[in-house]
């Protein structure tokens, strides 16, 4: 089967627990298109929580291997504000690090649970969270932003006749090729003008 989107970056993860219980060697490949498969679409924030892991292992891991588990990661919004959800579920599918409902570990070992938290600062304006590595306590905030690649002028129009119902096969194929432009765009850019620390 062909890739949705052959051109995301991809991000590798060595995840401990996956070896342990023997998944292979525990190196696990992910691009974008495993992130769409969670969410059932694509889409800026969808693409962002994926940018956003993107820019937090290049910053902390270096040319480290990244360890699944290995980061606690905070979201400073409610967990039911905007598009906060579906953002989470890629940082968890990525880093493995889960709320409430995560892993409890094994013998106090290689626990996901509450590594993900939610903490609403009432700030307004684009998405922002911290990463930090569990073994240095090394951290950092990442705010992504992707205004600065905007839609294609008439794409929101489109967008509204559609959900209207209103649309004719021209319209909702204009609006599926901008829609799916944007995303790539936000994609090639690989966070250098959407992602950046506050």
């Amino acid at each position: 089967m062909a890739a949705m989107f052959p051109a995301s970056p991809t991000l590798t993860f060595h995840d401990p627990l996956g070896e342990m219980l023997g998944a292979g060697d525990g190196c696990y490949r992910y691009n974008f298109d495993d992130a769409v498969k969670l969410a059932g679409h694509a889409c800026p924030t969808v693409a962002g929580g994926f940018l956003l892991v993107l820019g937090a292992v290049e910053r902390l891991y270096g040319d480290e291997m990244p360890q699944r588990g290995g980061l606690r990661v905070t979201v400073h919004a409610a967990v039911d504000q905007g598009a906060t959800g579906p953002l989470s579920q890629v940082l968890t599918l990525l880093t493995g690090a889960a709320a409430e409902n995560g892993f409890h570990g094994l013998a106090g070992q290689q626990v996901r649970h509450q590594l993900l938290q939610f903490a609403p600062d009432g700030a307004s304006g684009p998405l922002r969270c911290t990463f930090e590595r569990r073994d240095s306590g090394r951290q950092i905030t990442l705010t992504y932003d992707p205004s600065s690649i905007p839609p294609a002028p008439g794409m929101m129009a489109d967008m509204q006749a559609v959900l209207g119902g209103q649309a004719d096969a021209t319209t909702t194929q204009r609006f599926r090729t901008a829609w799916r432009e944007r995303v790539e765009r936000l994609l090639a850019d690989r966070g250098r003008h959407t992602v950046f620390q506050p």
